[in-house]
């Protein structure tokens, strides 16, 4: 019977799906990193006290992408080349979500409307992340090696989530409320499909690399198109939401220690 907790586990015992599976997330936490550092730097002056936060969301995510290939090195396997199809951070910024690249590279300050698409954009992916480490939380928590790598990120994706919810409406109160409502709105639509595209590709690598069969491949895929169909007709409106978290200032002072993996 599949489940989601034998599909990881299936994925984890096999050192190539497990190499593939920590190369693709250590990749989404490094860039997420090198994005948060550049918005730090290009804060507009009316919005500096938001830049340690920033900073710290970086080096976040920045630790996350040591902690994967922490795990890799422990398992004694070197990382992969990350498929384009499974790059879910590259694709939503080809979608058009969030700050451009091209727009973070130069020198030049960021508007404070910048910094809302920022923030929703981030509010979006991180109720992704957010759910996806919960997932593995309530599975793997206790697991000999993933567990306090599981609990760590897991935490600190909360603390990203509520960080984001705050500020947010901190902007909505500020007289943005509806450009940001359309921004969060624009943001989950997109992220849904990149979603479900990186969802498939990422399944369909894992199926060559473990030898599915062509039955179980398409159960899959069938339930990946159905966690669609449901965010489509309405499972996307939790991504745009705003309510005041109860993790207040929650990215204040500097990021937490790594855990060791000997």
């Amino acid at each position: 019977m599949l489940s989601a907790r034998s599909l990881f586990q299936e994925i984890l015992d096999n050192d190539e799906s497990f190499a593939l599976f920590c190369s693709v997330a250590a990749s989404g936490e490094s860039q997420g990193g090198w994005e948060n550092a550049r918005i730090a730097a290009l804060v507009p002056e009316t919005q500096r006290e938001l830049a340690p936060k920033i900073t710290r969301h970086g080096a976040d995510e920045d630790k996350h992408g040591r902690i994967f290939n922490a795990l890799m090195k422990k398992r004694g396997v070197r990382p992969v080349p990350v498929p384009p199809e499974t790059d879910y951070t590259m694709l939503l910024e080809q979608n058009g979500i969030g700050l451009a690249h091209g727009r973070l590279r130069r020198e030049e300050p960021l508007t404070v409307q910048d910094i809302v698409t920022y923030l929703a954009h981030s509010r979006v992916t991180e109720q992704r992340a957010s759910e996806q480490m919960d997932l593995l939380r309530k599975h793997f928590a206790d697991h000999p090696d993933l567990g306090r790598a599981v609990r760590m990120i897991s935490h600190d994706e909360d603390n990203h989530l509520a960080y984001c919810h705050e500020e947010l409406l901190r902007f909505a109160y500020a007289g943005h409320g509806r450009a940001i409502q359309r921004t969060l709105r624009a943001c989950a639509l997109a992220e849904i499909r990149v979603y479900r595209d990186v969802s498939l590709a990422v399944m369909a690598h894992m199926g060559r690399l473990l030898g599915w069969s062509k039955p179980k491949a398409a159960v899959l895929a069938a339930g990946i198109h159905a966690v669609y169909a449901y965010e489509r007709l309405g499972g996307w409106r939790r991504m745009v939401s705003l309510t005041m978290p109860e993790r207040r200032d929650a990215l204040s002072g500097p990021a937490g220690p790594e855990p060791e993996f000997a």
